[in-house]
């Protein structure tokens, strides 16, 4: 059954288009993703502009409310093949980024870029939504992750390589060319049937349409516990992520590489759960899943506290299992469960809530690492997500209010 809904979302058209610019524009990303902070420490020697580097590309989730109205009121289709065609554009600017003098350029192209990830994300949440049969929206958003994943593995190793012998730009142009290439498989996709784009709405009303997205989630009883569930989590991620450093050199005792090897490990898992998401998403309530993903990945937090490197690559592999079922389940209840009108910033705001956890914690996890044991903030950290997995799954239950949505005509 595993096998013959993966098969059907690899042969569905706009199913597949979709998977392939992932994968496409997904490569170039994860080599821009390690080398930005790379290219940043080389010019400046700064440690804390080049962890600024990453935080630029994660800022735009605080406003993903905005963005995501965006995604609501334009034509979707074309949004992406822009959105793509600017990012590809913006980028080859890059290439004059060769002195300290010049750093601006780089960190404003990034948060451009943060910005343009959360208006094609909510964009194509919407267009997936209405293409994809509901029944295999888990195995498209497995398969997602799992191309998303495995990008991670291969593409920064490319794009190290290509800074190590041209520099900067090259991983720069690297990117444009991915960009281009998926603005390319975009507009492969059908043209959708075409529905009234709303009239631009009154001031007073604005301030309406950006909370329109949280309203969404907190008035529907199937995602509020999803989504603050995942918040919690991903939480709980940042800090573990904070802590990953602290356990290779203090735990481990090996060099800071190893972290490398833990993060190959992790990505392992998320590939695999890639595959086994939609089928054990029909076979078991969202919050049953989704629990099962938090104490998973709740358990192998606390074990990274012990100081064995078979215990540490265990865990590692389990947290990369655990933690994309959080995500995986959050975002397939809100293209399933949202109406159109407002499933951009409903998508949008959904993201804002799991992602900005996960940069906060980074933060403050850079901090604690410092002044607690990762004996202690390991096994808390671990705790407060077991917590979170008990409360999800002993909450009230409740049934779909869009049980057999069917599909209707969506924007493009």
């Amino acid at each position: 059954m595993a096998r013959s809904a993966t098969v059907r979302v690899l042969r569905d058209r706009t199913a597949g288009l979709f998977l392939a610019a992932v994968v496409v524009s997904g490569f170039g990303t994860s080599a821009m993703w390690l080398a930005a902070g790379v290219w940043v420490k080389s010019l400046t020697g700064s440690d804390s502009l080049a962890a600024l580097a990453v935080f630029a590309m994660w800022l735009p989730v605080l406003v993903g409310p905005a963005l995501g109205t965006i995604a609501d009121r334009m034509p979707r289709k074309p949004l992406l093949v822009r959105s793509n065609l600017v990012m590809a554009a913006l980028l080859t600017s890059l290439v004059v980024v060769d002195s300290a003098g010049r750093i601006w350029i780089l960190f404003a192209v990034l948060v451009l870029y943060g910005t343009s990830f959360v208006l094609m994300d909510a964009a194509e949440s919407a267009l997936v939504a209405g293409a994809v049969d509901a029944r295999l929206l888990g195995d498209f958003n497995g398969l997602r992750m799992m191309a998303n994943e495995g990008m991670k593995l291969l593409a920064p190793l490319a794009g190290a390589a290509l800074y190590a012998r041209f520099g900067g730009g090259a991983v720069a142009l690297l990117d444009a060319v991915s960009f281009a290439l998926a603005a390319g498989v975009y507009a492969l996709l059908p043209a959708p049937v075409p529905v009234p784009v709303p009239a631009a709405a009154a001031p007073a009303d604005r301030r309406g349409e950006l909370a329109a997205g949280m309203r969404q989630l907190w008035r529907s009883p199937v995602l509020r516990p999803l989504v603050l569930a995942g918040s919690v989590t991903m939480l709980c991620a940042g800090l573990n992520g904070a802590a990953v450093y602290a356990v290779v050199d203090d735990g481990l005792g090996h060099s800071p590489t190893y972290a490398g090897v833990l993060y190959a490990v992790q990505g392992a898992g998320s590939v695999a759960v890639g595959l086994l998401a939609g089928p054990l998403l029909r076979r078991l309530p969202e919050r049953v899943f989704t629990a099962a993903g938090i104490s998973l990945f709740a358990v192998a937090v606390g074990a990274r506290a012990l100081p064995y490197d078979a215990v540490a690559l265990a865990a590692s592999a389990a947290i990369g299992i655990g933690l994309p079922c959080v995500l995986i389940a959050a975002m397939t209840a809100v293209q399933r469960e949202t109406p159109n009108a407002v499933l951009g910033r409903t998508t949008a705001t959904a993201n804002t809530l799991l992602m900005a956890p996960n940069a906060v914690a980074l933060a403050l996890g850079a901090g604690l690492v410092a002044l607690v044991d990762i004996r202690v903030l390991l096994p808390a950290t671990g705790a407060a997500a077991l917590l979170t997995a008990v409360l999800l799954v002993t909450g009230r239950r409740v049934g779909s209010p869009l049980p057999e949505r069917s599909r209707e005509p969506r924007d493009g």
